[in-house]
């Protein structure tokens, strides 16, 4: 992983940016400054309700730290978490940092192609799963991921399913509870995971100083203090949930993070009345979700005072019901794992919450626009639509374990997004460079789709291609050629979605829709453009 230049890095330091503290000083720290506050409120592996003072938290956390030695994890050592919204991930992310382990934030729904690559790459010691996860049994899956390990000649990674933990959270009673020292702030303190623009998701270097940076800034910036209380609907480990402010901020502050093992508008509106929740973030199809909901229910939603919606743009029109609709401030979060994180701000104009996705987080960020199609990347008009790129105190250089051109020679991270910069700062994104489809806030790679079909013997060929979608805001259509005229329709659509997931595909990167043709449209000049072609298609079938 790539540092920024030293003259850079001290300026970041003498800002106040980048601070000596590491999250085991956080978590140590936190836990007790605010012990007999209510930290963490949710259900276990089992389904079982838990209500975890801060003091309490750090006992779990503890247990968590113990229970990873005693499976050979070591101060160092990475970690893959692949758990849903339960308490555990909270209390197993805690017990890591707590040992200086790094903590690797997959998701429950990814499957054995995604796992055995975030496995191989950072080389895990050891998998975190709960066993029979929403209907999906996770063991049966880590030994598929094993199976595939040994094939390429790596050692496979300790189990550890935390519905086979016993017992209530409480003190750790073996010396793998102890806390360990950690190699320090300018060290990688965890791995996130990329939106996947290319193949699998790559694997994304946070230093504790970076993103303990990014979690007090967007704490600040959200207005998060000891009487927050926030919801968690989405998946608790992607990068929003967990820090703009998410888990993390509101555990800085002294907060209440309430974990919905669902993000249905019924568990939602019920946990927000029960427990008195101040702020949510979700993702624009939720909150449309939530706004038909609303109408119909009439929930007791008066505690909400902001509900953050990212992972996609938010169209105007639903912004704008929000308010109405829910009683609460509409907060516009777009940002990435890689760093960049942009905030419309709570006393914003409404014409800039409701149409625009915020501005960065801090005044170091900085900002290019550029032509994507130019060879030197030049940079565009002032209000000119461009490909965004991005450096500052809290986004990375590189990756973890892999080459990329996604940096620039001097630090630049191109994002892949295109956005238009309005004199104030904000941005307004009008859409992505590469080819990549964003299903409900998902990122999803159109070649992890198209490789895996292309091996399937009927399939000539295959182009995956997001489709405006009122809900989703783009639904997955791949259109699939075959010579065998006779064998396309819903037989073979079945069949194709049933090859995509024996390849390991992730539940919510299988398409939506297959279509198909006996030929594919050309170009107007005739080129073999894959980016052409998609276009042609979706306006192809829009038109039909």
């Amino acid at each position: 992983m790539a540092a920024p230049p030293e003259d850079l890095a001290a300026h970041y330091r003498a800002q106040g940016y980048w601070i000596d503290e590491t999250f085991a000083d956080f978590v140590a720290d936190r836990t007790t400054r605010f012990a007999g506050r209510t930290a963490l409120v949710g259900v276990d592996a089992h389904g079982r309700p838990h209500r975890l003072t801060y003091a309490a938290l750090a006992d779990a956390a503890s247990v968590a730290s113990a229970r990873l030695g005693a499976a050979g994890v070591v101060p160092g050592d990475r970690v893959v978490l692949a758990l849903p919204n339960v308490i555990e991930l909270v209390v197993v992310v805690l017990g890591c940092f707590r040992m200086g382990v790094v903590p690797v934030f997959a998701q429950p729904a990814h499957r054995e192609h995604e796992l055995s690559q975030f496995c191989a790459i950072a080389d895990a010691a050891a998998v975190v799963v709960s066993g029979d996860t929403d209907g999906h049994d996770q063991l049966a899956l880590v030994e598929r991921v094993a199976a595939d390990l040994r094939g390429r000649g790596l050692v496979p990674p300790a189990v550890i399913d935390v519905q086979g933990w016993s017992g209530s959270p409480g003190p750790p009673d073996t010396p793998g509870g102890q806390v360990r020292t950690s190699a320090g702030a300018g060290s990688v303190a965890l791995l996130q995971l990329s939106g996947g623009t290319t193949g699998v998701a790559k694997l994304i270097p946070r230093t504790h100083a970076d993103y303990l940076y990014s979690v007090r800034a967007s704490a600040e910036i959200c207005g998060l203090d000891e009487e927050s209380v926030l919801l968690v609907v989405l998946p608790a480990a992607h990068n929003f949930a967990m820090s703009s402010p998410g888990i993390l901020g509101a555990l800085h502050t002294g907060g209440t993070v309430v974990l919905a093992r669902d993000p249905s508008p019924r568990t939602s509106f019920r946990l927000i009345a029960d427990e008195r929740v101040t702020l949510t973030s979700l993702v624009p199809p939720l909150a449309q979700a939530w706004i038909s909901s609303a109408r119909r229910r009439m929930p007791d939603l008066s505690s909400l005072e902001v509900i953050q919606v990212g992972g996609a743009r938010l169209s105007d029109a639903v912004a704008t019901e929000i308010g109405p609709v829910l009683g609460a401030r509409v907060q516009q979060v777009f940002g990435m794992a890689e760093g960049l994180v942009n905030y419309t701000r709570l006393d914003d104009p409404d014409e800039l919450a409701l149409t625009t996705q915020g501005r960065p987080i801090s005044p170091d960020d900085e900002i290019r626009v550029v032509d994507p199609d130019s060879p030197d990347e030049a940079e565009v008009a002032p209000g000119a639509e461009g490909a965004l790129l991005t450096r500052g105190p809290y986004t990375i250089r590189g990756y973890y374990g892999v080459e990329t051109d996604a940096f620039t020679a001097d630090g630049f991270y191109r994002t892949g997004d295109l956005v238009r910069r309005l004199p104030t700062g904000h941005l307004v994104v009008t859409g992505r460079v590469k080819d990549q489809i964003n299903r409900g806030g998902e990122k999803v790679a159109t070649e992890e789709i198209e490789g895996p079909l292309l091996a399937h013997p009927e399939v000539l060929d295959a182009v995956a291609l997001g489709l405006p979608d009122p809900y989703l805001g783009e639904r997955i259509c791949v259109v699939v050629r075959t010579e065998r005229e006779e064998r396309a329709g819903q037989e073979l659509a079945r069949e194709l979605a049933d090859h995509l997931r024996a390849a390991g595909l992730a539940t919510y990167k299988l398409p939506d829709q297959f279509e198909f043709l006996d030929t594919f449209p050309v170009t107007p000049v005739g080129k073999n453009s894959r980016r052409e072609l998609r276009q042609l298609l979706v306006t192809r079938l829009q038109e039909s």
